[in-house]
């Protein structure tokens, strides 16, 4: 029975503990763990059969019937019904259902506690936040924690992208929030996981994409053993589209391989993937552009050529070893990584905001480096697991930033690389150490607590000496404690509290200027940081589960824009804020064929003191107030899903579901003058799953936005042109492929 548990559980793992789901199935879970059997569900729910979800001989897995394990920060594994936090986990066959799996928006819209919107601009990034936090951000993703396969995709200063996720190697993606995502370091308001599936036979898939607005994407994998104790994998998917908007059309290619060897105590994985993306930016709309016609890109975008060019090659290996029975030293693994990341991006940024001596052009281009190791040692302490470790993480940016156009008068090009501006090289590194221990208390209570402890350092050399030195270098440093109690009231029952601080420095960007106007590094700029309290319970019965969690959030020195003009974004810290709010997800098997599955969250997220800040552009000083009780800038009322299927007996292996998602209106800037409108779609999807000869064949349609709603899809926080608004297209269409065949047992 034990055997079948260590390699039929569907195994989670989330921060720097895991390099692949392969090497993570030798820690038997805690007493709690043992005693919960998640209903099915959009999070846990059995698999239909495919060429990850099967069995050689065509049966469902085992795996779909068996606890979700899940581990947090740089701890052991825990069954997800038991973890006395909110954390949700998306299996491979909802990602697939949700859409291409081009973006994580297409399947978190069903996590709560979560905003995942998709900008439909491939030059920026996902607006990514949980409970509020990294909000704010108006490129990229920062105040949530991000990784791939136990390789983080969040730099040092708490800047992080999602754009070489590879959700169609993923078996599932994970999703933690509240206190305990405080044990993953700086800038953790939440953790985003992905984890790649293992081998499971020599198969080769492939996948063919193609949508509305120009959509069409190619993928072909193939997986084997290699004997001996090796697998390999390998992946290449090519992307394109053309984009609703003008200057909206992007193209992607991205390379993945994975090689894992298991040993009787030793398992090793590397990993190396590569990303190259070509992106059109066609900025947002102001509120009278978007009333006018949503569907048009406003003319200084097509002016300068706005556009993005970025790649990336990463490598990454984990080497673990187990121990025997007979000392307190149980489990020891090392994580190391390195990579480097490459980005042009022309802006349109005007001549005339240039001219002004402290400014660094109007096109950004940098180099970086980045790199890191993690260490763990697994301990039997106190009649539980006591992991601890050391982490180490550095990039280096090798930054230049241009004029954005030639020549004058009637000669004059503009979107083009011009005159340097900008000449500097930037660095964050991050040293911390980390504690965390689980055991049982009682035989119905268990506990869980933990430390992580650390300094980051940032620093700006600059050699672009005309125009003033504004380098600079700040050192932050933080200790990060964590508890949570689980109480198993009754079989299936667990009612769970947490308490943790977190801490969030301020990025490299965030850093870049000072507030009076005259450029350098801002090193008054402190860090925030918060208290978060939350209560729940996690209800499971045969064909029903229930997750509920109350939070309250208080934060200081809460870092927010003060000026944004010509290109340059200022920042000061304003004071106090809080987040609270509720979540409630679940799942219900209520029929034979019929399923649903709903979320539900809300959010009070406001200032607690008044300040000033500066709006519109030009603008040099803080002088438009701020008054307290304003919503937080990029933060909305609350969200909800809900979704209803339906598998007929008669209609073998097809499945019929309708999929509903509300937002309440966000606020788009600090003074809340505007807010973008809230919205409710209706999606539809078919699919239908089959045998041949050759192998396994599935198809998916959908339609996306069924009533053709327009609507706001994301909005660029705190803009100084007031194009705020960046549209989302009506109704859409999507028709997915996959024929997988099996190459032999």
């Amino acid at each position: 029975m034990m055997l079948r548990r260590r390699v039929g559980s569907t195994l989670v793992l989330g921060g720097l503990c895991s390099m692949g789901a392969a090497l993570a199935q030798t820690q038997e879970p805690g007493p709690l763990a043992r005693t919960q059997e998640p209903a099915p569900s959009a999070r846990t729910q059995e698999p239909a059969p495919s060429a990850r979800t099967q069995t050689p001989e065509g049966s469902p897995a085992v795996a779909a019937r068996l606890p979700t394990v899940v581990v947090t920060g740089s701890v052991t594994e825990r069954a997800l019904s038991s973890a006395p936090y909110a954390a949700t986990v998306l299996d491979a066959d909802t990602l697939r259902l949700a859409g291409p799996m081009v973006n994580l928006s297409e399947a978190l819209a069903r996590v709560p506690g979560i905003t995942a919107n998709n900008r439909q601009n491939y030059a920026q990034d996902l607006q990514l936040s949980s409970r509020g936090f990294g909000a704010r951000a108006p490129f990229g993703v920062r105040g949530l924690r991000l990784y791939t396969d136990g390789i983080p995709a969040t730099m040092p200063d708490g800047q992080g992208q999602v754009t070489h996720f590879d959700l169609a190697s993923a078996q599932r993606v994970e999703v933690v929030r509240g206190p305990f995502t405080a044990l993953y370091g700086n800038s953790s308001g939440g953790v985003i996981a992905t984890v790649s599936a293992p081998v499971a036979r020599p198969a080769v898939e492939l996948d063919l994409d193609a949508g509305a607005n120009g959509l069409r994407q190619a993928r072909v994998s193939a997986a084997a053993p290699l004997g001996h104790g090796w697998e390999g994998q390998a992946s290449a998917s090519g992307f394109q589209i053309d984009g609703f908007r003008p200057q909206s059309e992007a193209h992607r290619t991205l390379l993945n391989g994975r090689l894992a060897w298991t040993g009787e105590a030793d398992s090793l994985t590397l990993l190396a993937n590569s990303l190259n993306q070509r992106a059109q930016d066609p900025l947002g709309l102001t509120r009278a552009q978007w009333n006018e016609n949503p569907d048009q890109t406003t003319p200084q975008a097509e002016q300068f050529n706005t556009r993005k060019n970025a790649t990336q090659t990463q490598l990454g290996g984990r080497w673990r070893h187990r121990f025997d029975a007979a000392g307190p030293l149980t489990d020891s693994s090392l994580v190391a990584y390195t990579g480097w990341r490459g980005v042009t991006q022309w802006q349109s940024i005007t001549v005339g905001a240039q001219a002004a001596p402290g400014s660094g052009g109007g096109v950004v281009d940098f180099d970086r480096r980045y790199d890191g190791v993690d260490g763990r040692l697994v301990w039997r302490v106190a009649g539980g697991a006591l992991s601890t470790g050391l982490n180490l993480e550095r990039q280096r940016d090798d930054r230049q930033g241009y004029e954005n156009f030639i020549g004058t008068g009637t000669a004059q090009q503009l979107g083009v690389t011009g005159a340097l501006r900008r000449d500097e090289e930037n660095e964050a590194s991050t040293r911390e150490a980390y504690a965390q221990w689980q055991g049982a208390v009682t035989t119905t209570l268990e506990a869980t607590l933990g430390v992580r402890a650390g300094q980051v350092r940032m620093s700006t050399q600059d050699h672009f000496l005309s125009n003033g030195d504004d380098s600079g270098a700040r050192r932050y440093r933080y200790a990060n404690p964590a508890l949570g109690l689980g109480w198993q009231v009754a079989e299936g029952l667990l009612l769970h509290a947490a308490a943790g601080q977190g801490f969030e420095s301020p990025t490299l960007n965030e850093l870049a200027y000072r507030p009076d106007g005259g450029g350098g590094f801002n090193a008054d700029l402190k860090p925030q940081k918060s208290r978060q309290q939350e209560v729940g319970l996690k209800w499971r019965r045969e064909r029903l589960e229930l997750d509920a969690t109350v939070f309250h959030i208080a934060t200081r020195d809460e870092i927010a824009v003060l000026t944004n003009s010509g290109g340059r974004s200022s920042y000061q810290n304003v004071g106090r804020t809080r987040r609270s709010g509720l979540e409630v997800s679940g799942a219900w098997r209520f029929t034979p064929g019929w399923r649903t599955a709903w979320a539900v969250s809300t959010l009070e997220a406001s200032y607690r003191d008044s300040f000033q800040t500066c709006t519109g552009t030009p603008c040099a000083t803080a002088n438009v107030p701020v008054a307290a009780g304003r919503r937080i800038a990029g933060t909305n009322g609350g969200s909800a899903f809900a979704e209803l299927a339906w598998k007929p007996p008669v209609w073998a292996g097809g499945e019929a579901a309708v999929e509903w998602r509300a937002v309440k209106r966000t606020a788009v800037n600090d003074t809340n003058s505007e807010f973008a409108p809230g919205y409710g779609l209706l999606h539809l999807r078919l699919s239908q799953e089959g045998q041949a000869q050759a192998g396994r064949w599935t198809w998916i349609a959908r339609v996306e936005n069924l009533m053709d709603r327009r609507y706001v899809g994301s909005v660029i926080v705190n803009d100084g042109n007031g194009r705020f608004y960046e549209p989302a297209p009506g109704r859409t269409w999507w028709l997915g492929l996959k024929f997988t065949t099996d190459l032999g047992s």
